[in-house]
């Protein structure tokens, strides 16, 4: 008896277990196949597979970070969260040394946060980095110069011009010595998504083989032509202008170590050197059509319309340079910063934000990012929580407002107003720009310091300009405020404002100037998620 219930027991132990064996395989086929399935959702984003259930190969959830882009700011941001102890994966489309029109004038602004950050030495002498001190302001034959205010900083400290590519090589070679960050080339495709939350990147390596990265933290600076924003934010993008990008060889700008902007017709011309035998001269071109380089057009456009408004000093060095064939184009571009909150990733960069480079604050704007990140980032010893790392970054999108409103709002405002036009109110409105910036004091100090980045305040900004305003509609009621002049500092009012408000409301007239109204701004950081578990 004793011997059947022995053999009972073994017999339904054996079958339990078959049983078991049964059910979990085909879970397991269920699972493995539901997350073999690759399909990308709407919204642009992949599911990402747990590392045992996939084809593809991948780097290893030992990254805590994943940038994507190694432009002015990803490299930058690579290097700061790395020398912060962060495991950072870098994924660049193109290593080799980029040759850009744009992205090599430095504010004083700017030059300050890299040295927060360490990376002053990317912009020295060993690129031949020119100081800037100011710029000159040219209108019909008439000059002034401004000067930034700098009475109180250390000799070192003044704006850097140099070749773009120069400094970002300068800056990868610095990352590339930090042992947690893993410079890669590839070519990023895909956001992976998973629950809503980005896990990481999918990408084609320089081997073209297709390769997945995985960490807390995904930060996208895939500069102006992401193709990865549409997931993270709501573009507007608008392209005002383009660029016709010269280099003028061995001459000297009327005014050194300053850039130069002609009030030209139709609109502005710079120059500005960017190394010590070289000046860079950009011209703008209203529109997003220019003069054919390849048949000729543009060489004649430069030569009967640009050259004539050029200074003189410059002239023979500008034919020179057109002579030569060397001419670059580009699509000048503006966006306001309209984020989409979502876990596990970030936008940084003019993948995120973008304004006119005319006033040149680009790099400024993406540096003070980095610095606010890396400080909001450094309480936090675990990314995990990304729900909770996503809510306590929305602070972010508030704190960085004071610089990159201010110096987003004089791009936009200044371009218009730098522009000729038929209408006689802008014109008026021009021409009161720059008597105002000649008269000095105040008038130049306090627009200068606000475009060096070194005072960024919105309503500095918004009182100046206004101030252009009101000084132009005095200027046209003195000494004899006749009906007609009357009529016309109306109009020059209203098309002041007709500039500016449009601007402000992009950028979000609460972030700007009431900031500390929005709740996001006294975010604390999250509290571990060892510490939520033990709670629980």
């Amino acid at each position: 008896m004793v011997y059947q219930y022995v053999l009972g027991g073994v017999l339904v132990s054996l079958l339990g277990s078959v049983f078991f064996m049964i059910i979990n395989s085909t879970l397991s086929g269920k699972k493995k196949a539901e997350d073999v399935s690759e399909d990308v959702n709407g919204n642009g984003f992949a599911r990402a597979q747990p590392a045992n259930g996939g084809c593809l190969p991948e780097i290893e959830k030992s990254t805590d970070v994943v940038i994507v882009g190694a432009g002015v700011a990803g490299a930058a941001l690579a290097y700061t969260l790395g020398k912060e102890g962060r495991r950072v994966h870098v994924i660049e489309r193109d290593l080799s040394e980029p040759d850009r029109i744009v992205g090599e004038l430095l504010q004083p602004g700017g030059y300050l946060k890299l040295i927060e950050l360490g990376l002053e030495d990317c912009a020295n002498e060993s690129i031949d980095a020119q100081k800037v001190f100011g710029y000159a302001l040219y209108k019909n034959g008439n000059d002034t110069k401004l000067s930034y205010p700098l009475e109180n900083y250390s000799s070192d400290i003044a704006g850097r011009s140099f070749h773009n590519g120069r400094f970002i090589q300068r800056m990868r070679e610095r990352v590339a010595t930090l042992p947690n960050v893993t410079l890669e080339q590839g070519t990023v495709t895909t956001l992976l998504e998973e629950k809503g939350i980005v896990k990481g990147v999918m990408y084609k390596n320089k081997a073209g083989e297709e390769m997945r990265s995985y960490a807390p933290l995904t930060i996208v600076c895939d500069g102006c032509f992401s193709n990865l924003r549409r997931n993270l934010c709501t573009p507007k993008v608008d392209s005002p202008s383009c660029f016709v990008g010269l280099i003028l060889e061995n001459c000297d700008l009327p005014h050194a170590n300053h850039g130069h902007v002609i009030l030209g017709d139709p609109s502005p011309i710079l120059f500005y050197p960017i190394s010590s035998t070289e000046i860079r001269c950009l011209v703008d071109v209203p529109g997003t059509k220019v003069p054919s380089v390849a048949n000729g057009d543009m060489a004649k456009y430069l030569k009967t319309v640009v050259a004539p408004q050029v200074p003189p000093q410059l002239f023979k060095a500008f034919i020179a340079a057109i002579e030569k064939g060397n001419i670059r184009t580009m699509q000048n571009k503006s966006m306001p910063a309209t984020p989409l909150p979502t876990p596990g990733a970030l936008l940084l960069g003019d993948s995120f934000n973008m304004r006119h480079p005319l006033t040149g604050g680009g790099m400024t704007v993406a540096l003070s990012d980095i610095v606010l990140l890396r400080d909001l980032l450094r309480p936090l010893t675990d990314l995990n929580d990304a729900p909770a790392l996503c809510e306590y970054l929305e602070s972010f999108y508030t704190l960085r407002k004071p610089v990159s409103s201010t110096i987003n709002t004089l791009a936009g405002a200044l371009y218009k107003v730098f522009c000729a036009s038929p209408d006689p109110a802008r014109q008026e409105m021009r021409d009161a720009c720059f008597d105002y910036l000649s008269l000095g004091g105040i008038c130049s100090y306090g627009p200068v310091s606000l475009l060096s980045g070194l005072n960024p305040r919105p309503m500095h900004l918004f009182l100046h300009f206004f101030a252009v305003a009101v000084y132009g509609v005095g200027r046209l009621l003195i000494p004899f405020p006749t009906p007609q002049r009357v009529w016309l500092g109306t109009r020059l009012i209203l098309g002041a404002s007709g500039i500016i408000f449009p601007i402000i409301k992009g950028e979000g007239v609460r972030q700007m100037f009431f900031p500390a109204t929005i709740p996001a701004y006294y975010r604390a950081p999250p509290a571990p998620l060892e510490n939520k578990m033990k709670a629980f």
